[in-house]
């Protein structure tokens, strides 16, 4: 399919994420001199900014690309969330979605900055699974607003906050499956292997490693073809996608690989960049694209990306003038 084609096909999909939404805070300042009650720096601060991270940040990402977007998680009942609402509508994006539970927290991941120069992270938030009770409810929430959207695609986002806990994932993907809708995973470790007989799967290098628990050296082809073909055989997935950084994408489906070396880049921040990976892979999963376009248009918004500094979603033009230069559109 050309560019302009799969650009203005992404129009037409619903991508359902369901995952842990947090808040990324920042603090700007200028230190001039240090405590006198510790040795460290006292930042003025100058500016407050906050933005919208985690799940929510795919959303942007599917959102940016044409896509419509729903996003399904879990927020506590406090400021935070107040704050986390707000920005879903500055941003254009439904929080119907967004469950609040009173004992819970809002994830915030606050960064103080000075100048150029990050002097520390403030952590607010609970990594524990959702209680039984927290378990039953969030689901029952998410199949409704499954039923309700009728994605052409469900996406499990996990930071390993708790929202995405093993009742949550194996009852969404069952009714995923019952409703013929492809399931897409960007994982984490703690419920690695909880994602069982989804359609693709999206760890990096360091997520198998850890998943596996083997050491698989960057740029190992063989080492990476054997620990993918374990994943498989203990997931029983359907296609594997293995971002490696400046190695490029791996990815494989049913004795078929395929490798993507990462195109040249002025690389400045590789922030943001899985979160760009799996929104654009899932749109085209949800296109119906063989998995090796699957990879390549992937490999390529994910490279797009880290050429800006911070967290930024894909701008399609540029994708689709990015993916003519090197020849993934076979139009002029």
């Amino acid at each position: 399919m050309a560019a302009r084609k799969t650009i203005d096909a992404f129009r037409d999909i619903t991508a359902m994420v369901v995952g842990d939404v947090m808040l990324d805070a920042y603090l700007w300042g200028r230190v001039d001199r240090i405590s006198p009650e510790a040795p460290v720096p006292v930042v003025q601060v100058t500016r407050r900014s906050a933005r919208l991270g985690g799940a929510a940040n795919v959303a942007l990402n599917l959102r940016a690309l044409g896509a419509k977007a729903v996003v399904v998680s879990v927020m506590g009942n406090d400021p935070h969330a107040d704050r986390m609402e707000e920005l879903f509508r500055e941003q254009g994006l439904d929080g119907k979605g967004l469950l609040r539970m009173g004992d819970r927290l809002t994830t915030v991941k606050t960064r103080v900055i000075s100048g150029s120069q990050h002097v520390v992270r403030v952590d607010e938030e609970m990594e524990q699974d959702l209680r039984p009770g927290e378990e039953n409810a969030f689901l029952h929430f998410a199949i409704g607003q499954m039923r309700d959207h009728k994605p052409d695609v469900l996406i499990f986002e996990d930071y390993d906050k708790g929202v995405l806990s093993p009742g949550v994932i194996a009852g969404l993907i069952a009714e995923a499956q019952q409703l013929r809708i492809p399931v897409a995973v960007d994982p984490k470790r703690r419920h690695f292997f909880d994602y069982r007989g989804v359609d693709l799967f999206k760890p990096n290098l360091k997520e198998l490693r850890d998943g596996l628990k083997l050491d698989i050296p960057a740029g190992n082809l063989e080492l990476l073809r054997g620990a993918v073909r374990m994943l498989e055989e203990r997931l029983g997935n359907k296609a594997s996608l293995i971002t490696l950084s400046e190695h490029g994408i791996y990815a494989h489906q049913s004795g078929n690989e395929t490798v993507i070396p990462a195109h040249h880049r002025n690389i400045t921040d590789v922030s943001g960049a899985g979160d760009t990976v799996i929104a654009t892979a899932s749109l085209c999963l949800a296109l119906g694209m063989p998995l090796p376009q699957v990879a390549a248009w992937a490999n390529l918004a994910g490279g797009l990306v880290c050429e800006h500094v911070g967290v930024v979603p894909i701008h399609p033009e540029a994708l689709m003038a990015e993916a003519r230069r090197i020849g993934l559109d076979p139009e002029p």
